[in-house]
């Protein structure tokens, strides 16, 4: 099975607080670097639990890479 690093950062704040939200640059191992985007959900917490869980199934699923074999047997559904 493939592994990987996660890459992921959460905080919470007052809706309509936030004016931006640059991307990040990460730095690889062989000198590459590699774009990181933020990204935004709005809502009450049961909201932004199931938006984030509906928006990490579907990253995991387009995942490049993955294989079957990987998704087959943490498919939650």
């Amino acid at each position: 099975m493939a592994r990987y690093t996660l890459v992921y950062g959460l905080r919470l704040l007052p809706e309509g607080t936030l004016i931006n939200a640059d991307d990040v640059r990460l730095t690889l191992k062989d000198g590459e670097t590699a774009g990181l985007t933020l990204h935004t959900i709005d809502g009450t917490i049961p909201q932004l639990r199931r938006a984030l869980d509906r928006s990490l199934d579907a990253y995991f699923e387009f995942l490049p890479g993955a294989t079957e074999e990987d998704k087959r047997e943490f498919d939650d559904s």
